[in-house]
């Protein structure tokens, strides 16, 4: 080999678009049912197909392709199956969008003509986010890549929903349900945002029939008092005991209500008086079915009041509100206006504000589905990392409601129910029914209404792998491994898999579920296009490279519930690849043609051979990153391995073991070659450098695996050009601990020479010795086992700290004028006389600690200011006391600099 092995700069894209193309062509991606295996399956939470990558995607697809790729190492029988979901709202905007655009709406084409529409945009637009997602380097099985409308995919919908219905678990009925006027669809109660928005409590005067005076109501929203029908108190509220059973009238409208007692109503909130408005209210909605209470309906699907609303029909419910707080003003019916601050429900999709509302709709009964689920949890079969989720998924299950799954829209599974015209039979199958199975009609109308798109990925674990079929891929690899998902989806969709999976394959989905960390940018704020706080994953892919993008998200990824994120730590990342090409270069650069037999011929034997202190060392080192490497993987602490790899090789193979091996690689070798040698390399005077070249060929190879699944682009690269090379990393076998390469003694001896030699380089910094300078260095100690270690690399320290001299002895005298360092029990002093020009270097400090002082005054004002640190933002005060540490710290160093002159 020749330093022409790999070029002298880096390119990304040119290695990024040379590799995946070749991953593919092999079909290492794909995945091969074999028994001699274990699988180790994970199912992409399927992006939605109107999507494109986002620093979540970035993140998220990153921990996947690291677990698959490891997995894949060790020989699991591995599968990644991605997909997208068809996500119903969303895309149906997207479409509707299209024919505004042409100055139509959907009713102008109508449902057949729309939905194909959709279909046409799915298929032009669907395959965005797969393509980058590729060009992430995700190594997804694609052939078997899923789509939740799919022929297949949407038989296992209809199956689920009949058996749901068959066992008397999925019902219709009439009940409160989140609405969404601008989508113009119900939500489910988790497909609601809650914001705190700043609103009011108007008091309205209710006049009491049969007597004076008044009953105060306080409500957020006046305008669904047009649809109150009872008024009600909490039967212990003593100020109010004597009304139940009476009436009061409702103003603006007239309509006597009657006064009743509920265990509901929280004396505490208001007047403690409520109106009760069963249409427009969940809770009022069970007050009213607990006493029958009539339900008055007063919006319009879009949010304008209906002919129940007197002469505020047609009005926009905002503005309704406006006219009746004006006329109740006008007729002395408001008693006070208070500001109130109050969380509002918003449409996950829209953001518009929903508006609670009585409709027929369908309805899963949650609560036998959520016993079993919940004692999977309990019981260890499925584990939270971390495990301080598995808390809030109880909070929730435990409390389930149920579940809201019909959507007024077109895009998405039509539910499979028809309605019989003649005798109003409901008759649901997962085949369009020719006759009614009750009056044998034949006038079968379908429900319009689509499923809401979390029941269709609710089944997502095991419909892919072609349930409700007894398929080869759902018999192995099923149930899937790990799910790796952020918090947001965690009742959405988490939840609702261990449900299904245990419905209906009789099994868990997955034993591990990652709640990853969510991005937010470095000040704290969510990412957010419309915010202008979104950074595009893309762009920093093309800046950085995918390997630097891949890595610095990994770096960065903790077990905290967030994450800010830092485009420095993809600056580092980048530097770290170049870091790892140039020391490949190294490598490379030092070995050739003639070494690779002989390379390959020891790896597997070192132990056994007689190798030098600093092959021992980075070996020993090389195992012990293996087995923490592995562990931080096992634990899913993903940036813990990925700061143990950039902390490995910049610091310990680089800085330190590269330095050590140059002398030996470098030294001029002398003698003609043995009979039947042709390079004096391989002669016995020769052994040690062959050893070396050895040792670093392991060491990158060793390091190249470990950092496979993190970069796989620039690993790959690297190590097709090593003698250790197969036929691809991607396959290669991961890393084992070999006990045997694992040496206390050389570790010991080598942090001991770190130690001294780092303590003499800061010496050498902190007084300006020129690096040029040969220096005398006494090392002493009062115990002669403390100095072993300096006395079996003396030869070594003096190499790589530019030391003439070494004086290694028990308890020498300190010379006058000298710079200390201390390094376990080792006093490492250097002379400084003769070095530097004592009263130069002496005025040289006081000046810069004159200056360093000028600087702590500025800081320790600002922060003495009060009004600097309730009006500064915290990042930046915190700034402010970080500078002023850094000050201090350096303050106290340049004193004992001139205290160490002045001996």
């Amino acid at each position: 080999m020749t330093d022409e092995t790999l070029s002298k700069i880096y390119d990304p894209a040119q290695t990024e678009s040379t590799w995946y193309p070749f991953w593919e062509d092999k079909k290492y991606f794909e995945a091969q049912i074999d028994d001699s295996k274990e699988p180790f399956t994970i199912v992409i939470p399927p992006p939605n197909v109107t999507g494109s990558l986002h620093m979540g995607h970035a993140l998220n697809n990153t921990i996947q392709d690291v677990i698959i790729r490891s997995k894949r190492m060790q020989g699991y029988s591995t599968l990644w199956l991605p997909g997208t979901d068809h996500a119903g709202i969303a895309t149906q905007n997207k479409v509707e969008q299209q024919l505004e655009a042409e100055g139509l709406t959907r009713q102008d084409v109508g449902r057949d003509k729309f939905v194909e529409r959709v279909w046409q945009w799915k298929e032009e637009y669907g395959a965005t986010i797969i393509n980058q997602l590729k060009r992430l380097g995700c190594s997804c099985d694609w052939s078997r890549e899923r789509f939740t409308m799919d022929e297949r995919y949407s038989q296992a919908v209809k199956e689920v929903f009949v058996r749901l219905y068959e066992d008397g678990l999925i019902y219709r009925g009439h009940r409160i349900i989140n609405w969404c006027p601008r989508c113009h669809t119900a939500l489910s109660d988790i497909e609601v945002e809650h914001r705190d928005l700043e609103g009011g409590l108007w008091h309205i005067k209710y006049p009491l029939v049969g007597e004076s005076g008044d009953l105060i109501i306080a409500t957020t929203r006046p305008e669904t008092m047009l649809g109150d029908t009872a008024i009600a108190v909490n039967p212990d509220d003593k100020r109010y005991k004597h009304l139940v059973g009476k009436k009061a009238i409702l103003p603006l409208v007239g309509r006597e209500l009657t006064i009743i007692a509920d265990d509901h109503v929280d004396p505490a909130f208001g007047t403690g008086a409520l109106k009760v408005t069963p249409a427009h209210d969940p809770y009022d909605f069970e007050i009213g079915m607990r006493h029958d209470l009539e339900q008055i309906n007063i919006f319009e699907t879009d949010g304008r009041i209906n002919k129940n609303g007197g002469k505020f029909a047609g009005q926009d419910r905002f503005d309704a509100r406006e006219a009746v707080v004006k006329d109740l003003e006008e007729e002395n019916l408001l008693e006070k206006f208070e500001s109130h601050l109050h969380a509002v429900g918003h449409c996950y999709r829209c953001h518009t504000i929903i508006e609670p509302y009585l409709s027929e709709q369908w309805f899963v009964d949650m609560k036998p589905q959520a016993a079993p689920a919940i004692d999977v949890v309990r019981e260890g079969k499925v584990k939270f990392s971390p495990d301080r989720w598995a808390r809030v998924y109880f909070d929730w299950m435990d409390n389930i409601r149920d579940w809201c799954i019909s959507r007024q829209i077109w895009w998405g599974h039509q539910i499979p129910a028809w309605y019989c015209q003649a005798c109003g039979e409901t008759v649901v199958a997962t085949t369009t029914p020719s006759v009614c199975t009750k009056c044998g009609g034949s006038d079968l109308k379908r429900d319009p209404d689509v499923l809401d798109t979390w029941f269709s990925s609710a089944l997502w674990p095991f419909a892919t792998l072609g349930w409700p079929e007894e398929t080869a891929d759902l018999a192995y690899f099923y149930p899937t491994s790990v799910l790796s998902t952020a918090r947001d989806i965690l009742y959405l969709w988490v939840a609702r898999m261990i449900m299904s999976g245990l419905k209906f394959v009789d099994e868990i989905p997955f034993d591990t579920v990652i709640i990853h960390p969510t991005v937010l940018n470095s000040e704290g704020r969510r990412m957010s296009k419309s915010l202008g706080t979104g950074i595009d994953p893309l762009g920093l892919i093309e800046k950085y490279g995918t390997d630097a993008t891949r890595f610095g998200l990994m770096v960065q990824a903790t077990t905290m519930q967030d994450m800010r994120f830092s485009e420095e730590k993809l600056e580092m990342s980048r530097n770290f690849a170049n870091k790892i090409w140039n020391a490949a270069r190294f490598v490379l650069m030092n070995i050739d043609e003639n070494d690779a037999a002989p390379i390959k011929a020891t790896l597997d034997s070192l132990s056994e051979k007689d190798i030098s202190l600093p092959d021992r060392w980075i070996l020993s080192r090389s195992q012990r990153l293996v087995d923490g490497v592995s562990t931080s993987l096992d634990e899913y602490d993903f940036g813990g391995a990925a700061r143990q790899l950039y902390e490995f090789f910049w610091n310990e193979f680089c800085d330190w073991y590269l330095e050590l091996t140059k002398p030996k690689l470098y030294a001029k070798i002398e003698g003609e070659a043995p009979a039947g040698e042709t390079d004096t390399r391989f002669s016995a005077a020769t052994h040690d450098q062959l050893m070396t070249k050895v040792v670093l060929v392991k060491v990158l190879d060793t390091a190249l695996r470990l950092l496979h699944p993190f970069m796989p682009f620039i690993t790959e690269e690297i190590w097709q050009k090593l003698p250790t090379a197969g036929e691809s990393l991607m396959v290669a076998d991961w890393p084992v601990v070999d006990p045997a390469l694992l040496d206390d003694k050389a570790e010991k001896e080598i942090e001991v020479l770190q130690g001294v030699v780092t303590s003499v380089r800061t010496i050498r910094a902190e007084h300006k010795v020129p690096p040029s300078a040969r220096i005398r260095v006494l090392a002493s100690a009062k115990v002669e086992s403390d100095l072993e270690p300096i006395k079996d690399t003396n030869q070594l320290i003096r190499q790589l700290a530019g030391i003439s001299e070494l004086e290694v002895n028990v308890n020498i005298d300190r010379p006058r004028q000298s710079a200390i360092g201390v390094v376990g029990g080792i006093e490492v002093c250097i002379p400084l006389a003769g070095l530097v020009d004592i009263d130069k270097e002496k005025a040289r400090l006081a000046k810069e600690l004159a200056q360093l002082e000028v600087e702590i005054a500025k800081v320790d004002a600002k922060l003495a200011n009060e009004k600097f640190i309730a009006k500064a933002p915290p990042e930046i005060v915190n700034k402010q006391k970080d500078k002023h540490s850094q000050l201090d710290l350096r303050r106290q160093k340049i004193e004992e600099q001139l205290a160490r002159l002045a001996q």
